[in-house]
């Protein structure tokens, strides 16, 4: 079962040294646990996505160049789609981004 992402999920470059977490900006009302839900306008460098240590290409600093977020959820927020624990979006630079693990907490029962 898809989890949705929210504020501080720890996403990765494939090209990138280490992780950061997305800072939700696209929207301020929907909330999963207290953390504002993502969407695909979530995207922005240095605003929702911070740099990922060093670039494996470029040999200097991973500097986030997102594209577009794939493979979100068909529900939205705002004419927003959601973005999903399977979401990735491809850098211009040529790395992918995606999520390290979702920031939810679920109860099992």
């Amino acid at each position: 079962m898809p989890q949705y992402i929210t504020n501080t999920t720890q996403l990765k470059c494939d090209k990138g040294t280490s992780p950061t977490p997305i800072t939700v900006t696209s929207q301020s009302f929907m909330c999963i646990d207290g953390k504002l839900q993502a969407t695909e306008d979530d995207k922005q460098p240095n605003t929702n996505i911070k740099p990922f240590g060093t670039c494996r290409i470029l040999r200097s600093s991973c500097n986030p160049a997102p594209v577009k977020w794939q493979h979100t959820s068909p529900f939205e927020i705002d004419g927003k789609k959601e973005l999903l624990d399977s979401s990735a979006c491809p850098c211009f630079i040529g790395g992918k981004i995606s999520v390290v693990k979702p920031a939810q907490n679920f109860v099992e029962e």
